[in-house]
C-alpha cells in the first residue's frame, strides 16, 4: 500500500496497523501524494485546542475518510513518552476506522497490534481501575472483541496474582538447547538438526562454563531463581546422562530449592524415553511439555514430523508413569492439511488425556519457516477462527482457565497463542516471561537475557547459532560475570 504522511513521520505505528488490517500488503512511501487505488494519506495537524489525525483510504475506486482528535492540553504534558503515545494512538485510530469502513469487519483484537495485549488491563488495574473499567478501556479505546476482552482479563488477573507473590530478589532462568532430531516445516526457531547434533558434547561443555559464571554472578548480586525453563530446539534430543549432568550443574550453580518451578520441554515424542524422563524427574524437573501439535497423522506428515499420533499417546503414558510432574501439551491451529473438524478431534483427545496445561497456538509463519518459503496452502482465517472457537469452548467446559497469552507477526487471522491450565497449575515462568514481571537470565545459544528495571527492559543476546556460541564462549562467560542487576 502507498503511504503518504503529512505533519508526522510515525512509520512504525502505521505499519503495525497495516500489518494487522492488510497482512498481505507491504508499505511503499512515494515522494508525492499518490493517485489512484491502494493508498493511504494520513495527516496530523495541531490547532489551538485540538490536534487532528485525518485518514483518507483509497480502495477499489472509493475513498474512506475518518478523523480522530486529541486535546492539545493532553499533548502538552511534560512527559514526551505520553505525547508520542497519544499522537500514535490518534493516527492509528483514524487509519483503523477508515479501514474498518472499507473491510466491513473488525479484527478480533481491534486496534491492538503488540505482542503483549494483557499489559494494558494489568497496568490499568495496578493504577486503580476496576476490572470492569479495564475491560471497558479495551472496548472503547481499542475496539477489542468481547471474547478477546474476556481472554485478556482472565490472563491479567493471573498475571497480577503471580506478581503479588514475587519477591524482589527473584529472577527466572532460561537455558537453551538448540538441537532437534529434524526441523519441522513451520519452525523458524534457532535450532540445529541431523549431523549438526554432533556438536552437542562441545556445546554442553561451553554451556556448563556459562552456567558456572552466571551462577557466581547471581550469588554475588544476592539474587535467587524462582523458575527454571529449559527450552529449544528440543532439549530431550540430549541423551539421558547428558540431561542428568545438565540438571545437576544447574542445581549446583544456582542452589535451586525443591519448590522451584522447573520446566523442561520434552517436546517431540520421538525424543522421549523412560530413561530420559527418570533423569529429568531425579534431576528436579517438575513440569514437562509433550507437544503433539496435532493428533492427525496426515497433518503430522504435512509438517515434516516423523512420528505419528500413537507415538504421542505412548510418550504421554510414559510421562505419567515416570511421575515427572505437571504436563503441558501444545497444539497449533492452522496447520497445513488440517480442518476445523480435524482440529476439534485433536482438542477432544488431548482434553481426554487430562494434562495440567494445554497451550493452543495459532500458526505464525516467519521468514525462516519452510511452509512460508514453499508457499504451502493453509487453512483460511475463518477456518482458523472456527478451530480456536471450538478449543475455547471445549477447554472452558473441561475446567481449564486461560492464564497467559501473546501474539506474533504473520499469525493466521491475527489471533493469538493462549496457555490454558487447570486451576492452580499456571506456569509462573510463562507469566513472568511474557508479562515481563521480573528479570530473566538466559543461557545458551539464542538466549536473550532481559533485565527488568523501573519501566525499562534491557536485553543482552547470546549468539544465535551453536557454532557462533562455541566460538565466543569466553566473551559470553565474561559478560555473564559482569552482569549488574
Amino acid at each position: 500500500m502507498n503511504l503518504f504522511f503529512s505533519g508526522h513521520q510515525e512509520k512504525y505505528a502505521v505499519e503495525q496497523t497495516l500489518l494487522t488490517l492488510f497482512p498481505q500488503e507491504r508499505p511503499v512511501y512515494p515522494d508525492t501524494p499518490p493517485e489512484g487505488d491502494n493508498a493511504l494519506l494520513l495527516s496530523f495537524s495541531q490547532g489551538k485546542h485540538w490536534a487532528t489525525a485525518r485518514a483518507e483510504l483509497h480502495r477499489e475506486g472509493k475513498i474512506y475518510t475518518r478523523q480522530c482528535r486529541v486535546a492539545m492540553a493532553d499533548l502538552s504534558q511534560e512527559d514526551p513518552v505520553v505525547t508520542t503515545r497519544l499522537t500514535r494512538r490518534t493516527l492509528q485510530r483514524a487509519f483503523y476506522l477508515a479501514a474498518v469502513d472499507y473491510l466491513g469487519t473488525e479484527p478480533p483484537w481491534g486496534m491492538l497490534s503488540g505482542v503483549r495485549p494483557v499489559k494494558l488491563p494489568t497496568r490499568a488495574m495496578e493504577n486503580g481501575a476496576s476490572p470492569q473499567q479495564a475491560e471497558r478501556m479495551l472496548w472503547k479505546q481499542y475496539h477489542v472483541s468481547p471474547l478477546r476482552r474476556q481472554l485478556a482479563m482472565d490472563c491479567a488477573q493471573a498475571s497480577l496474582t503471580v506478581k503479588q507473590a514475587l519477591k524482589p530478589q527473584e529472577i527466572s532462568l532460561y537455558v537453551g538447547i538448540p538441537f532437534c532430531p529434524t526441523r519441522c516445516a513451520y519452525c523458524s526457531f534457532i535450532s540445529a538438526a541431523g549431523s549438526a547434533n554432533r556438536q552437542i558434547p562441545d556445546y554442553l561443555t561451553a554451556l556448563f562454563s556459562e552456567i558456572d559464571a552466571a551462577g557466581a554472578a547471581l550469588r554475588q548480586a544476592g539474587k535467587t531463581v524462582r523458575t527454571v525453563y529449559i527450552g529449544g530446539g528440543t532439549p530431550t534430543t540430549l541423551e539421558a546422562p547428558q540431561l542428568a549432568a545438565l540438571l545437576a550443574r544447574l542445581h549446583e550453580a544456582f542452589s535451586l530449592t525443591p519448590g522451584t518451578e522447573f520446566t523442561v520441554e520434552a517436546g517431540r515424542p520421538d525424543t522421549i524415553t523412560q530413561e530420559k524422563l527418570l533423569a529429568l524427574r531425579d534431576g528436579g524437573a517438575n513440569r514437562i511439555s509433550v507437544n503433539p501439535q496435532t493428533m492427525s497423522d496426515a497433518v503430522l506428515s504435512a509438517i515434516g514430523r516423523s512420528h505419528r499420533a500413537e507415538d504421542i499417546r505412548t510418550a504421554y503414558a510414559l510421562a505419567r508413569e515416570s511421575n515427572v510432574g505437571a504436563i503441558n501439551m501444545d497444539l497449533i491451529a492452522g496447520l497445513p492439511a488440517d480442518t476445523p473438524e480435524g482440529f476439534a478431534k485433536t482438542v477432544e483427545e488431548i482434553i481426554a488425556m487430562d494434562p495440567e496445561n494445554i497451550t493452543v497456538h495459532t500458526l505464525a509463519l516467519k521468514r525462516g519457516a519452510r511452509l512460508r518459503q514453499e508457499d504451502t496452502p493453509l487453512p483460511g482465517g475463518e477456518e482458523v477462527a472456527a478451530m480456536l472457537d471450538f478449543a475455547w469452548a471445549a477447554l472452558r467446559q473441561a475446567g481449564y482457565l486461560p492464564y497467559y497469552l501473546y501474539r506474533q507477526k504473520f499469525m493466521s487471522g491475527s489471533f493469538e497463542n493462549v496457555g490454558w491450565c487447570k486451576p492452580g497449575w499456571a506456569s509462573q515462568y510463562n507469566i513472568c516471561m511474557m508479562e515481563e514481571l521480573h528479570s530473566v537470565l538466559s543461557l545458551g545459544a539464542g538466549g536473550v537475557t532481559k533485565l527488568i528495571g523501573e519501566g525499562t527492559v534491557h536485553r543482552i543476546a547470546n549468539p544465535k547459532y551453536p557454532q557462533e556460541y562455541l566460538q565466543t564462549i569466553r566473551q559470553i562467560q565474561q559478560g555473564k560475570a559482569a552482569l549488574t542487576w
